[in-house]
């Protein structure tokens, strides 16, 4: 099994989990001489099986990240901690110049005036530069999931 389907099951496995859990929580409780829709001790047993399957394949995963090199350099573990890093300062780039930019909304001249403390077109081309990085190791990231066999 290649890594990107272990990551497809992954989120297979927590969407069914999660239905399992509501429909558990629906059926915890009758009004008394009624029977459940569904059978809680069956629900509860696959809920069990599916939530360990789930934790063996997040093992798997995280062996493979660990282990498996991004382009012979990295990690994958380590290119998706530099994905992450990438997204929250573009994050805070794009923030920033859209804080810093100045719409004069004064109606009089007694109204207070502001002016940026940042220089806005340096904050927009860093957030642009910093997203194109992110598409990149993103982009390498999906392309390695596909070709990168996932650890036992």
């Amino acid at each position: 099994m290649k890594l990107a389907e272990a990551l497809i099951l992954r989120a297979d496995y927590q969407k069914r989990i999660e239905q399992l859990k509501q429909r558990l929580v629906r059926n915890a409780k009758v009004q008394e001489g009624d029977d459940p829709a569904e059978n809680p001790t069956e629900l509860l047993a696959e809920y069990e099986r599916v939530s360990q399957q789930l934790v063996t394949i997040i093992q798997q995963i995280n062996k493979t990240n660990a282990n498996a090199l991004l382009e012979g350099q990295l990690t994958i573990a380590d290119a998706i901690a530099m994905r992450d890093g990438l997204r929250h300062k573009h994050g805070l780039y794009t923030a920033l110049a859209e804080a810093a930019t100045i719409t004069q909304e004064r109606y009089s001249r007694s109204e207070v005036k502001f002016q940026s403390t940042l220089n806005v077109a340096h904050m927009q081309k860093q957030a642009d530069d910093l997203a194109r990085q992110y598409r990149e190791l993103d982009t390498k990231l999906q392309s390695a999931n596909w070709v990168t066999d996932l650890q036992p």
